[in-house]
């Protein structure tokens, strides 16, 4: 396999732009084919961005130049194609949720490992400093035995929102509404830093948008495997869209962090020199958010752990968010949906 790596890019809906730049400016990465149903796109991003137009991923997937598949499509629509590639011998980057149930996951594990191809799955958020700082900070014991952790994405979507798309909205396609689409980077970072969730009890319901088959509104509470306790809250229903925010409270301090940013740091003994590290990831004056618009993003996350991917390609190593790591927040927010459904409380096999 040489330099630089061939990538298709399969689904060339909104979040397209984001792998689409960040391939082009990894220097171990080139675009080689762009992949999507609708002609009139391939033809635009072939202009922009260069590489080989295809309407079928099967013959994109013939194409020898073809090392790693970005796989882009609706949510319920990746497991058959990720197999595909990777019984191509193509390794496998999926945005998130890398589908929407477990056991379409685990075909796809499955099917990377007897090809010895990687599967990852996207998590940018694990990728910027903030959380990185405080996931060290947590895994280091600054936090004292941590007692709660929780998750609020109290985001808004309009109804333009779901009814501009055929898939949106769908449980055979989005899977979910405002966990598995929205919440799911928060629930992701949740179970990064505080460990595996053993069980959950919640409610959801549709409350402020009309034809969607989904929740726009949930709230769980979740029990650790460590013993701590926690809330979930994820909405598209709260107007007009509040940052995500993450709280981790520790016998020995809480951290408060919101979108990109700490904006709360109450933690024992910490002397001037872990105050100032601190203060670098304290929020700016203004900034961007994708609470009411998903638009409000850039590549740079995205870059960061695409090149991930290339040099665990590269090294023969896991990348930092394997398929495994992306089957975690799926198993946890499809508990959720359980237990809303039936009224009890659901246990997982990740807190076993």
């Amino acid at each position: 396999m040489g330099l630089p790596l061939g990538f298709a890019v399969v689904g060339l809906g909104a979040i397209s732009r984001m792998h689409l730049e960040s391939i082009t400016t990894i220097p171990e990465a080139r675009l080689v084919a762009a992949v999507d149903s609708r002609q009139s796109q391939v033809d635009a991003v072939v202009s922009e961005f260069g590489g080989i137009g295809y309407t079928d991923y099967i013959e994109a997937l013939a194409n020898p130049d073809v090392d790693v598949v970005c796989i882009l499509t609706p949510s319920g629509a990746r497991r058959d194609i990720a197999v595909a590639a990777a019984e191509a011998g193509k390794h496998v980057i999926v945005e998130k949720p890398v589908e929407i149930t477990v056991e379409r996951i685990d075909d796809m594990i499955q099917a990377c490992r007897r090809n010895g191809v990687i599967l990852a799955g996207i998590f940018q958020f694990r990728f910027k400093p903030a959380w990185q700082f405080v996931k060290q900070a947590v895994a280091s014991g600054r936090l004292g035995k941590l007692v709660m952790g929780d998750a609020y994405n109290k985001w808004w979507r309009s109804q333009e929102y779901y009814d501009g798309s055929g898939w949106r909205g769908t449980w055979a396609l989005d899977g979910g509404g405002a966990l598995m689409n929205q919440g799911i980077h928060a629930i992701d970072l949740l179970q990064w830093i505080m460990g595996p969730v053993a069980e959950v009890s919640a409610y959801t319901g549709t409350l402020a948008h009309e034809r969607i088959e989904v929740e726009d509104t949930a709230v769980a509470a979740i029990k650790f495997a460590s013993g701590a306790l926690g809330v979930i809250e994820g909405t598209t229903s709260v107007y007009p869209g509040y940052t995500m925010r993450l709280e981790l409270h520790g016998t020995e301090g809480s951290v408060v962090i919101q979108g990109d940013y700490i904006t709360e740091w109450s933690v024992r003994n910490t002397s001037e020199a872990e105050m100032a590290q601190v203060r670098k990831y304290y929020a700016p004056e203004s900034k961007q958010s994708t609470a009411s618009d998903p638009a409000q993003t850039d590549c740079t996350w995205h870059r960061l752990q695409i090149a991930d991917v290339v040099q665990s390609i590269l090294e023969g190593r896991e990348p930092l968010v394997s398929g495994e790591e992306g089957r975690k927040s799926v198993e946890i927010i499809r508990s959720i949906y359980e237990s809303a459904r039936t009224g009890a409380p659901v246990k997982l096999s990740l807190g076993q």
